[in-house]
């Protein structure tokens, strides 16, 4: 039996995490409603469209499931957003979310193409299940990169994900291209990663990926937690 969440430690964690954006000019804010998150999203310059596994239209997300990070600089304009919602994968596992086209569409009989596929042959996605918290949608703008945002933003949604549902795993699909450049190792997991994650392909939404899945485990994340709150100001993954 998983003990008894502490909302000072949530609360702490997260302090750290909004004061950090704070000294980089980025005021945060979180919500619940995806529709207001594709508006602002759609509405935002130079950011690609949102996948459909975070938009009402393809897969609706039930209050209580799903939350959105949007941050704003000085002028009230965008400079990140970022989303994340839990599956609950108790009898099935993230393999055959994923290839069942079910992460992406409620209904894949009624939203897939008849030519979307998605093969998932990471062999960790078939342990992964339970309550599985999904990251993605992560954007930044290009003035603000190179500025540790992705350690900001992964800290806020582990948080949150860990304050709402308390999940088995916290997982995402990433491109190499972000391990090569170092990204993904702000998001202080960089211990767990594996190719094949999601070879996708939406041919509606004009989407064609070859992705890796990142992960922690739910044990994992309480830790840090509980050691940020004890002896790690900085880099509780460290």
């Amino acid at each position: 039996m998983k003990s008894v969440i502490d909302p000072l430690k949530i609360s702490r964690f997260l302090q750290k995490y909004d004061d950090d954006a704070a000294q980089k000019g980025i005021k945060i804010s979180i919500g619940f409603d995806f529709h207001k998150y594709v508006s602002i999203t759609r509405a935002t310059p130079t950011k690609s469209p949102t996948y459909p596994n975070f938009r009402p239209d393809r897969s609706p997300i039930k209050p209580g499931e799903g939350f959105w990070i949007i941050g704003v600089d000085n002028n009230n304009d965008v400079v990140l957003s970022d989303a994340v919602r839990m599956y609950d994968l108790s009898h099935s596992n993230l393999a055959v979310h994923l290839q069942s086209l079910k992460a992406f569409y409620a209904d894949p009989t009624i939203h897939a193409h008849p030519n979307d596929s998605c093969i998932c042959m990471a062999p960790s996605a078939k342990m992964i299940t339970g309550k599985v918290s999904y990251h993605g949608d992560f954007w930044v703008r290009e003035d603000y990169r190179g500025r540790g945002i992705p350690r900001i933003v992964a800290g806020l949604a582990f948080g949150v994900s860990f304050s709402l549902w308390d999940p088995d795993f916290l997982c995402s699909l990433v491109g190499r291209w972000l391990l090569d450049k170092g990204v993904i190792a702000q998001y202080e997991m960089p211990h767990k990663h594996e190719p094949g994650g999601s070879i996708l392909r939406l041919v509606e939404e004009d989407i064609a990926d070859d992705d890796w899945l990142i992960w922690i485990t739910g044990e994992e994340l309480r830790s840090c937690i509980d050691r940020h709150d004890r002896t790690c100001p900085n880099d509780c993954w460290a």
